[in-house]
């Protein structure tokens, strides 16, 4: 009886059709009681658990989209997961819901592109989302998700671990990508690559130990806030040939190579807010960069330069921001053996605004001039303490009301 009773109860859950099973229009409760939608336009759910293969549930999706459910569970899969149509929603079980991918010969584990595969805005898919599932790769696979011309996608509490190439590839997805509150860690690659993109928000995720851990290119108008990147073997962000941005709020501690590289003709971006603390090779580096403004931001125990602005960088406002080293008062010193701290680094720029800092105990200088003589700087209402610097070296630049 009990048997027959489950069978009746799976069969009234699970309805095929036309081969696919989906999630029943009877599995709510109405207004009147009954367990039918009556929803116009109201469609099942493709439940992947009923299927023979991941890939055979995404196969089952309409021409006009849907959403694929994965429950809990490991899943290994030897070839990419490919999602070729619009309006498609991939969500799992959380962390529980495990995708593994077992390729060994550079391919992704999962890639979103139009059918047809052509490298064009003709060929661009629109509205693809993906939730609440962990993905990870080997040394020897490809990117984790890669994404090639899709409008609006939409990323969210997606774990993106130990690929070959870079953990997530948006790839001109040109109108509006979304990452955020997702894991994004241990990636030979870059962590989050954006190539061509616009519109871009990034926010509170978390990057460990990645190569770099984002890097965006050719784009414009990234909105980065509050997201955590510790640890990496590389750089933490790298901006290039992109404009109308913003990092505001992050973290960026422990990088092997700088915390920011502006570079290749980066203009009207800000950098605010952010607590920059602890990497090897710098701080903020404007190798190429104008327009900018550098605000409100810790530097602290930086191993070289808390901020460089390069002889291909100017017209920079650099204002109201704190380089330190680990002093917490009463002449103690909170890292004993660790006394590193880096201060602004100016190589041959021009037309830079440095107003309203506090540069303390940092070396060798709290403003070091390099190269070719750096001209049109305004150093003025500055901080300095227990620091030596170059200012008083600035030609045609006004230096007045600093403390020392």
């Amino acid at each position: 009886m009990k048997k027959t009773f489950l069978k009746l109860l799976l069969s009234s859950l699970l309805l095929p059709v036309g081969g696919a099973y989906l999630f029943s229009q009877n599995t709510g409760t109405g207004p009147s009681g009954d367990q039918t939608m009556r929803l116009p336009g109201a469609k099942p759910y493709i439940e992947a658990g009923f299927y023979p293969s991941l890939q055979e549930a995404i196969n089952a999706l309409p021409g006009e989209g849907g959403v694929v459910r994965i429950p809990p569970g490991v899943f290994e899969i030897h070839e990419p997961l490919i999602i070729s149509k619009p309006d498609v929603r991939i969500e799992g079980a959380g962390t529980a819901t495990h995708i593994k991918n077992m390729n060994r010969e550079g391919k992704p584990a999962i890639l979103v592109q139009h059918p047809d595969k052509k490298d064009s805005r003709d060929s661009e898919l629109w509205r693809i989302s993906m939730s609440d599932f962990r993905i990870t790769g080997n040394e020897k696979s490809g990117h984790g998700i890669e994404f090639r011309r899709i409008n609006e996608v939409l990323i969210a509490g997606v774990t993106v671990s130990y690929h070959g190439g870079d953990g997530i590839r948006l790839y001109y997805c040109y109108e509006d990508p979304r990452i955020t509150h997702s894991l994004i860690t241990y990636n030979k690659g870059t962590g989050l690559n954006l190539i061509g993109c616009h519109d871009i928000v990034v926010s509170a995720n978390q990057f460990e130990e990645n190569q770099d851990a984002l890097r965006c290119t050719d784009g414009y108008n990234l909105c980065m806030t509050g997201n955590n990147l510790d640890d990496h073997l590389g750089d933490g962000v790298v901006i290039e040939n992109t404009y109308g941005s913003v990092l505001s709020g992050n973290m960026i501690e422990e990088c092997a190579g700088k915390a920011v590289v502006l570079g290749r003709g980066c203009y009207g971006i800000t950098i605010s807010a952010n607590v920059i603390a602890h990497n090897t090779s710098g701080g903020v580096d404007l190798k190429d960069a104008h327009g900018c403004a550098v605000s409100a931001n810790t530097f602290t125990i930086m191993g070289k330069d808390a901020l460089a602005i390069g002889p291909e960088s100017g017209r920079i406002t650099v204002s109201g921001n704190n380089f330190s080293d680990s002093y917490i008062g009463r002449n103690e010193t909170k890292r004993v053996k660790d006394l590193s701290a880096g201060g602004l680094v100016l190589e041959g720029t021009t037309d830079i605004c440095v107003v309203g800092n506090l540069i303390s105990s940092v070396r060798p200088k709290s403003l070091e001039l390099k190269g070719k003589p750096s001209e049109r700087v305004n150093f003025t209402g500055n901080v300095i303490t227990d620091a030596n610097g170059d200012q008083k070296k600035l030609k045609d630049s006004v230096v007045e009301n600093n403390l020392y």
